[in-house]
């Protein structure tokens, strides 16, 4: 349950001596403070009481016994990523990897995490000064994508992506055949593997961390998401310097917006046969959330991002794109087969799963669907207010070619 977060007056914050109490973190960003008997927070009763934390942000505080109390973490404290300078180096052995616990004081019992430090086999490097540094990069989290994915590399390499870097969260289907097959076509496509449930953010933020000597921009993006600019429309073939000319902004914007156009099913009922730039044309009125191409010397220090978007260092702004300069195009509401595997799990670590049974009114839901992966009466001419063939034409001039019988077929085809 998500509360509401308030900030204390000062006066309030200045405790002199704060109350002994054990503190411990339960499942669901919850955390179980255990206070002494005897203490004036124990029994106060009916008392309104908040948890107050080193941010000055609070939540409501819960009874959970006769001398406890149960709060929800506030969005501003939560952290799945911590970032630790490197080791003193007489400490290091470069055979042995160290493993990475975390503590809240030096003599506290460590924190097991899934982390393991190695000594550099090089030294760290200028990035500004780097060789053969990629203009624009674009990183992913995949979970059996192998059939989306030639279309998605295929159109942003051909609009200046130099290089894409996949998470793979577990994927169970034919990824790493379809890499190799992109490699061999000369495409530029790496893979992480990245087991660990629910934690898009935190992959994210390896990825910002360790290719910033790669890459001066990165896009984030899902294998369903395709960035579009209106003013490509007209050109007869792609152009490596598209993406570029989106990212011609002053030295002090650290991060590009772009807003999203969410695609329906178009009346198709499997996955069609030349793409989803091809086959989903007909999309929402309303623009949905947003995604980021981050400059990535341009990243705060805590690397915290909520996938949409990155926190920036001081003297670093977002500039938003007007959707008539760019736009992600989505394609999230596709033919029901498709849609319904979304249901096994999302990656994201604050967005529900959609077969439980939270956050039901949340945007990253399907209007009208509930927590089962039922097909609702009608889904293939669901979400389609505005018929928008833009990037079909353009995708369709660019990528198709003509085969026997005067048939075209898009290059992604196998």
């Amino acid at each position: 349950m998500n509360h509401a977060v308030h900030e204390l007056p000062a006066s309030l914050r200045r405790l002199q001596s704060p109350l002994p109490m054990d503190s411990v973190l339960l499942p669901d960003w919850q955390v179980l403070l255990l206070l002494p008997l005897n203490s004036s927070s124990a029994a106060a009763g009916g008392a309104k009481l908040f948890c107050l934390f080193h941010t000055g942000a609070t939540s409501p505080a819960l009874p959970a016994g006769p001398s406890s109390f149960r709060c929800s973490l506030p969005n501003s404290v939560r952290r799945e990523v911590f970032r630790c300078p490197h080791p003193p180096a007489a400490d290091l052995s470069s055979a042995v990897p160290m493993r990475v616990s975390l503590a809240t004081e030096p003599e506290a019992a460590p924190i097991p995490t899934v982390a393991s430090y190695r000594t550099p086999l090089v030294p760290e490097t200028d990035s500004k000064a780097s060789p053969g540094r990629e203009r624009v990069c674009a990183c992913t989290m995949v979970y059996n994508v192998a059939k989306f994915l030639p279309e998605w590399v295929a159109y942003h390499a051909g609009v200046g992506v130099g290089r894409f870097f996949l998470y793979d969260n577990g994927s169970e289907d034919e990824l790493g055949a379809a890499v190799s097959r992109l490699g061999s076509e000369g495409f530029n496509v790496t893979t992480r593997y990245w087991p660990w449930p629910k934690t898009q953010e935190a992959g994210f933020s390896h990825c910002a961390a360790a290719n910033r000597d790669a890459c001066e921009w990165m896009a984030f993006l899902d294998v369903d998401e395709f960035v579009f600019s209106p003013a490509w429309a007209d050109s007869d073939r792609p152009d490596r310097s598209m993406m570029g000319s989106l990212l011609a902004v002053e030295p002090e914007v650290g991060q590009v917006s772009i807003r999203c156009l969410e695609f329906g099913p178009s009346g198709h009922r499997a996955h069609p046969r030349l793409g989803v730039t091809q086959g989903y044309t007909c999309r929402r009125r309303k623009e949905q959330r947003h995604k980021s191409v981050v400059r990535l010397d341009a990243v705060a220090h805590s690397l915290v991002n909520s996938v949409h978007h990155f926190r920036l260092r001081e003297g670093f702004r977002t500039r938003w794109a007007a959707t008539g300069q760019a736009r992600v195009n989505h394609y999230k509401y596709q033919a029901w087969e498709e849609f319904k595997a979304k249901f096994r799990r999302r990656v994201s670590t604050y967005v529900a799963d959609w077969k439980e049974t939270a956050n039901l009114g949340s945007r990253d839901r399907a209007p009208g669907l509930g927590s089962e992966p039922i097909e609702p009466r009608g889904w293939a001419a669901m979400f389609c207010d505005v018929n928008d063939t833009l990037v079909r034409d353009a995708t369709h001039k660019w990528f198709s070619v003509a085969g026997p019988g005067g048939a075209h077929r898009m290059v992604w085809q196998n």
